[in-house]
């Protein structure tokens, strides 16, 4: 066993944080950390929840030293695993995402339509910095992502550097903990695949039975998150596509009624995040405080813990065990591009994932969505990388909740001006 074990989380002043640390100390027995770094440019967010991760980690009596710093280079130095949460423009350019596209009667949200397109223009440059460094300062670490949008900061990051690196999401886990509990299954083997944010449950099936069939004539619902307003798939529409769509398809399936609910909401999920946000902070200051609060689940982020550090977990113990990663496709799916990244099961050990084929797959409604969404994401990093106008163009005429030319050219150009300070390809002069 190494000496020195060093986990960073870059970004550290999320709220979310004490759910990783929770994490941590859960698997205390396996995972024998020696030093956490947590990293952050806001210094009061960064305080705040770096001395509650403290607090909970000497409660626990974990012989981990815990450094936080501002310093980028300071943080990746000689890291082991780096986990990567950040948010560009931090919540008050989720809400102008949010907010400026229902100017435009196109949905404002974090990873879907141009809100989230615009979350990846102000993401990836940051990352791929992030990576260059780490190219420079801890070449075998590797990179555990859960910044949004994860599928697309996967293609990114995998095609334009060459870190060792998975994106990660927690709705798969939360669709498979619903699906095992409302069939009452203790070992399924379920066949999950999609983009990040784009995806569905194609079989379930344990001691040679498939479930899928029964679950499709119940019109099973895997569990919404927490973070979108759902109403649920029909039984019709479940039955129509043939497979369990991830709540995030209610943006797709039902676009105008969803955007009748954010326009009509009197705040906006980042203005409500926000004030969760400040009371979680005002929760975490209380020195007496070294456990993680409830209040935390009632973000997005529920069982980020669970999947984030069992990950970890995995790569360092070399346990060969089934997780749902965003990784390239690499022959995966046969409908798809080679270098594509996609969201699928893959067995995770010391040298990383490797992803599970999926043999003789035939759904072609999932089939063309995923080749249609992968389009865009495709220009989408195109333009991230590039500054080109063009590409972003190209990138929100395929978007399925964008669209149209002039209005998406008009909203295009009024959030890369809202965004300015955080979008060098656009504005080099900035630099």
């Amino acid at each position: 066993m190494k000496s020195k074990f060093k986990i960073t989380i870059i970004g550290s002043g999320s709220t979310y944080t004490p759910e990783l640390i929770e994490g941590i100390i859960k698997r205390k027995d396996v995972l024998p950390i020696t030093e956490l770094v947590l990293m952050d440019i806001d210094e009061r967010k960064q305080q705040i929840v770096g001395k509650l991760c403290e607090r909970m980690i000497q409660a626990e009596n974990l012989p981990c030293r815990v450094v936080m710093t501002q310093d980028l280079d300071e943080a990746l130095k000689d890291a082991d695993f780096v986990l990567g949460q950040i948010r560009v423009g931090k919540l008050p350019a989720r809400v102008l995402d949010e907010k400026i596209p229902l100017k435009y009667n196109l949905i404002g949200q974090e990873t879907c339509g141009i809100g989230g397109f615009f979350k990846a223009m102000r993401t990836i440059p940051v990352m791929l910095h992030i990576t260059e460094r780490m190219k420079e300062l801890c070449p075998d670490a590797w990179l555990i992502n859960f910044s949004n949008p994860a599928g697309i900061m996967t293609e990114a990051l995998l095609n334009h550097s060459d870190i060792k690196m998975l994106g990660l999401c927690n709705v798969p886990f939360n669709m498979f903990k619903s699906i095992r509990e409302t069939l009452g299954l203790e070992r399924p083997n379920i066949t999950y695949l999609g983009l990040n944010h784009l995806s569905w449950i194609t079989a379930i099936e344990q001691d040679g039975k498939d479930y899928l069939k029964t679950a499709l004539e119940m019109g099973l619902n895997s569990e919404a998150m927490k973070n979108i307003p759902s109403s649920g798939f029909s039984k019709e529409l479940i039955q129509m596509v043939g497979a369990i769509p991830s709540s995030y398809l209610e943006y797709y399936y039902f676009k105008e009624k969803k955007l009748k609910i954010l326009k009509e909401s009197e705040l906006t999920r980042g203005e409500k995040c926000m004030q969760i946000e400040e009371e979680l902070l005002k929760i975490y200051s209380d020195s007496e405080l070294h456990t993680k609060p409830e209040l935390l689940s009632s973000r997005g982020g529920a069982n980020y813990s669970e999947v984030a550090i069992s990950l970890v977990d995995a790569i360092y113990n070399d346990k060969q065990e089934v997780h749902v990663v965003n990784l390239l496709n690499h022959g995966a799916l046969d409908f798809m591009e080679y270098n594509d990244a996609v969201e699928v099961c893959a067995v995770v050990g010391k040298d990383g994932a490797k992803p599970i084929k999926v043999s003789n797959f035939h759904n072609r409604h999932i089939i063309d969505y995923m080749r249609m969404v992968k389009a865009y994401e495709r220009e989408t990093v195109e333009a991230a990388v590039t500054g080109s106008e063009d590409a972003a163009m190209r990138a929100l005429l395929m978007n399925p909740l964008v669209g149209d030319y002039n209005i998406a050219k008009a909203c295009f150009e009024e959030l890369k001006q809202a965004h300015k300070d955080h979008l060098p390809q656009f504005f080099p002069e900035n630099v």
